[in-house]
């Protein structure tokens, strides 16, 4: 259905820019029909999966490549192209220079992701820096019993969020042009966010007062 839609929309948009400028051989687009989209709870990941895998992972790789999915939210083929020359370990973030949008990015490191990954690095200053391809990366998640990486990638949105960093960083960090795929993926936790969000506020105001 959701391909559909989207096809359905795509015809829309030809169809009304063909009628704006004035081809009367395709009056008919606003009748083309749009599939009706369910949306289905999507599977994310919460601070309870990241526990659990980490006593699951036995090896510094495996380690490091959890504590990159909760500080990072990295999509699977961003961490298979990452190289050891895209961390900045002191400053505590990473480059991603190659992403679905074609711009390249910055993404902050947590302290305990920036161990793991110290420890993983070692002596090496060149190569890539998992050494895995995106479905080495897919297996390795099912191994250890975790959710996805799209689901770490949601879960990731959501407790950044949740524990105050602002929606503009969050995007930036993510990649995402707009604010659509936040708005998406923390819809279940909107009215949550709203009340920490006062609760803020109201304390701020307080101890101004």
């Amino acid at each position: 259905p959701a391909v559909r839609r989207k096809r359905g929309q795509a015809v829309r948009a030809f169809g009304k820019w063909a009628a704006q400028r004035g081809y009367d051989a395709f009056t008919w687009w606003g009748q083309v029909p749009l599939a009706r989209e369910t949306q289905r709870p999507q599977e994310t990941a919460v601070v309870t999966d990241y526990r659990a895998a980490l006593c699951r992972a036995t090896s510094l790789r495996d380690k490091a490549l959890v504590e990159v999915l909760w500080s990072c939210g990295l999509r699977r083929s961003e961490i298979a192209r990452l190289n050891i020359s895209d961390l900045n370990l002191s400053e505590g973030w990473l480059v991603i220079r190659q992403s679905k949008t074609g711009k390249p990015r910055i993404a902050p490191l947590s302290p305990s992701a920036r161990h793991a990954l110290r420890r993983l690095r070692g002596s090496r200053s060149e190569g890539l820096l998992f050494d895995m391809t995106s479905n080495a990366i897919r297996l390795c998640l099912k191994r250890l019993g975790a959710p996805s990486a799209h689901a770490w990638r949601r879960g990731w949105a959501v407790e950044s969020l949740r524990c105050g960093v602002s929606e503009t960083s969050v995007k930036s960090t993510a990649g995402w042009v707009s604010g659509a795929m936040v708005a998406r993926y923390t819809s279940a936790l909107s009215a949550e966010l709203a009340v920490k969000e006062f609760a803020r506020k109201w304390s701020l105001r307080n101890q101004n007062q």
